[in-house]
């Protein structure tokens, strides 16, 4: 196989009302929230402490997505092969995999007991006092909903009546918040840890974003401003939900929370905002042990032998039998089913194996008063896993900086140690375990031994700005090229891509004023308008070439041979304005050609060059540019457009909006191969019907912030709306909104709030 990285019962007093004040104190002084609803469902939880408000967090969430939840629990519990077959895909929207293989690999984790070792260690390495009540109180919420409410009345009937569903503990918490930072690491390789291969071969990619901080010298108010727009899926646990919490004097901060995490981890505060994108750092390591001979449990270090452990793996089925399988570990961590042979075994090194910090980094970020503080918040904790950080403050200073858990394995070690993988595809850097002079290395100010502490990351702090689309923190800023850091944090002078060279082509033009949105420089308004522009910018960088093919051919052969007349497909696409809009007319003709310059010409062959310019790392910005209209490949692939449209009956001129949806929802947007900045992306290629299957993934929660003196004042679309649950009203009208060009305007003052005629209020105790 291939190897890809990636209950408490209580007695409730609810009362609804549509007054506003502090949260009441319960009866029993255990839990007390109130949770304001304003316009589409957004809920802002306040409480007098950390446990009422993971209370209140946990009911407000139970109302909306319930059933993912659940779902999610009995996975991480290891009961899929239970309760939907062993053979069913699960729930994972990054990587599904056989229920068996999910079982496995889950069942595994939670037998290990590693969530309850980190429980009791103090912090940092264990959670703070703080996190622990913040995760009682939401369990202990969402069970208070799912008692109130009934198994067999919820109104989503994803899950009613299900006899899979039931109360969750705070445990059920903790082993979603280490399964989330073991997203890149082991929870992405579950195939090659327990056995078992997955049929479907094809690649999924990890979830993406664009961030961009903007500092007092790039806006036009002196202040600091922030675009958020994290591309994680449109289904399942990763996606965001918005939310507002607040206890006074302690912690007031709004944003979006991956489901199923009682802290938010991208927002703003009121001097204070930050996103993140994912981070290009190799996010584990491969160990190849030598194995004794005659004996493939024992394997050798520094010439003595050192037996694997074994782990007993159980996972019930419908029928009542189970399924075991005996799992096999190392000094490094698991030993891989897969790669074994030649008298060597493959483990996994995963500095997220044992990570929660990542939860607390996020609340202490969210109460931190100013930048520095947001940077200390991230010093002492070292746990976000596998993604950037982009912040701004409101005295329009701009940060960047990979502050994620990555193994310490400088260009020396790597050179000195390395190894040749078990399978070529793999991205990983596979060390010698032979010897234990490849251990990972050791910074003095890291919080656990074998990651790089924070004097040794990539960062930048610009007074202009930072940004990011998932690229390398090469070119964070290209005034300021970042440099000097060893490989495994990601490349220098390489590809840019599209989507990130789009990002600061925006970002340029902004500055200058040359984007026909006014005066230089940026206003909230002009930031909303600039990442929502749906460029195309492969399309804008071919657009000459494609125009001189088409103005030298009219007739093209298609890979299958069959000549094509190509005229009035070149009419379509030299007319379109390049943007994918939803009425764009020639958007998905566009990408049906783009998508066919990406295949190879012959089964096996690999992928053909289509820039007539290719890279130079001496111009990255403007490199590769251009088509090779002379190209056979390309011929072809606009050959084989145009015959799609032809032989199905399509109109060449069918928009975005008619074969793009979510839903019943159309959307408009494109993908990231294309250069689309606000990119989306579809789980199949275009049907014969003229519809792609629905999206699946893309920009999920985008928020342009601008922290002003008098207070943040905030834009925020959740594309795919706050609620999983069909029944719910905001299913689908974030969703609406987002389709039409449009934004919420947040409400995050007490006075915002109490001013909105759709103001709902709930007062909870318990």
């Amino acid at each position: 196989m291939k190897l890809r990285p990636l209950a408490a019962a209580f007695v409730p007093a609810l009362v609804a009302t549509l007054l506003t004040g502090p949260p009441a104190v319960a009866a029993d002084g255990r839990y007390s929230a109130e949770i304001r609803r304003t316009e589409y469902g957004i809920p802002h939880v306040s409480a007098k402490d950390h446990g009422g408000l993971g209370f209140g967090y946990g009911y407000a969430f139970a109302q909306d997505n319930l059933c993912v939840m659940a779902s999610w629990v009995v996975t991480l519990r290891g009961e899929r092969s239970r309760f939907f077959g062993p053979d069913a895909k699960s729930d994972d929207p990054v990587r599904p995999v056989a229920n068996l293989t999910s079982d496995l690999y889950h069942k595994s984790v939670a037998d290990s007991g590693v969530v309850r070792r980190l429980l009791a260690s103090p912090a940092p390495l264990g959670p703070s006092a703080d996190l622990r009540e913040l995760v009682n109180g939401y369990a202990a919420g969402y069970n208070r909903y799912l008692d109130d409410t009934g198994v067999a009345n919820l109104p989503d009937p994803a899950c009613r009546g299900k006899e899979w569903v039931g109360p969750i503990t705070a445990e059920d918490v903790w082993a979603n918040l280490l399964d989330l930072n073991r997203m890149s690491g082991g929870s992405a390789l579950k195939e090659a840890i327990v056995g078992g291969d997955d049929e479907d071969e094809s690649p999924r990619r990890a979830p993406g974003s664009n961030g961009w901080a903007l500092g007092r010298e790039a806006t036009r108010g002196g202040n600091g401003m922030l675009l958020a727009d994290p591309h994680f899926p449109w289904n399942g646990i990763r996606r965001f939900y918005q939310v507002q919490l607040t206890i006074p004097g302690v912690l007031d901060v709004s944003g979006a929370s991956l489901y199923g995490t009682p802290v938010v981890q991208i927002g703003h505060t009121r001097n204070v905002a930050w996103t993140h994108t994912v981070s290009h750092a190799q996010r584990f390591t491969l160990y190849r042990l030598e194995l004794a001979k005659g004996d493939p449990t024992t394997y050798l270090i520094d010439g003595r032998p050192e037996p694997m452990g074994r782990q007993e793996v159980e996972v019930p089925l419908q029928d009542g039998g189970f399924v075991s399988r005996t799992l096999f570990t190392s000094r490094y961590g698991p030993v891989l089913a897969a790669g074994r042979g030649g008298g060597y075994a493959y483990a996994l090194a995963d500095p997220n194996t044992a990570n929660l910090r990542s939860a607390d980094e996020w609340l202490a970020m969210s109460k931190a008063a100013d930048l520095p503080g947001l940077r200390a918040a991230q010093d002492r904790y070292q746990g976000l896993p596998f993604v950037y950080t982009l912040a701004t403050d409101v005295g329009g200073t701009a940060s960047f900086a990979d502050a994620s858990v990555v193994p310490h394995v400088t260009d020396a070690l790597a050179r000195r140690c390395a190894r040749p993988a078990p399978d070529p595809s793999l991205d990983a850097f596979v060390l010698d375990g032979s010897t234990s002079a490849c251990l990972w290395g050791k910074d003095a100010d890291a919080v656990v031994p074998g990651i790089f502490g924070p004097g040794s990351r990539p960062g930048l702090t610009r007074a202009d700005y930072v940004a990011n689309s998932n690229n390398s923190p090469w070119m964070t800023n290209p005034a300021a090229p970042v440099t000097g850091y060893d490989q495994i944090w990601g490349a220098v002078r390489t590809d840019v891509e599209l989507r990130p060279r789009v990002g600061l082509d925006m970002i340029d033009r902004r500055l200058k004023g040359a984007d026909g949105l006014g005066a230089p420089g940026f206003t909230l308004e002009t930031l909303q308008a600039t990442a929502r522009s749906k460029r195309n910018y492969g399309f804008e960088l071919m657009r000459p070439d494609l125009a001189a093919l088409c103005r030298e051919h009219r007739e093209l052969r298609a890979t299958s041979g069959e000549r094509v007349d190509v005229r009035a497909a070149c009419r379509t696409l030299t007319r379109w304005d390049g943007r994918a809009t939803l009425d764009g007319e020639g958007a998905v003709l566009w990408r049906q050609f783009f998508d066919g310059l990406q295949r190879p010409g012959k089964p096996g062959e690999p992928q053909q060059p289509w820039w007539r310019v290719p890279f130079d790392p001496d111009q990255p910005l403007t490199t590769p540019r251009g088509l090779r209209r002379d190209a056979t490949t390309v011929r072809q692939a606009l050959a084989d457009a145009a015959l799609f449209f032809q032989a199905n009956r399509l109109p060449l001129t069918l928009t975005t909006g008619q074969a793009q949806h979510y839903g019943s929802v159309p959307i408009p947007g494109c993908t990231e191969g294309e250069g689309c900045f606000d990119r989306v992306r579809n789980s199949g290629p275009l049907g014969k019907d003229g519809r792609y299957p629905d999206v699946n993934t893309g920009s999920s929660f985008m928020m342009a912030v601008e922290l002003t003196p008098d207070g943040p004042r905030t834009r925020t679309i959740l594309t795919y709306s706050l609620s999983a649950d069909t029944s719910s009203p905001h299913h689908a009208d974030q969703t609406a909104l987002f389709s039409r060009g449009g934004w919420v305007t947040e409400r995050f003052t007490d006075a915002e709030i109490r001013s909105d005629p759709r103001l709902r209020v709930t007062t909870l105790t318990g």
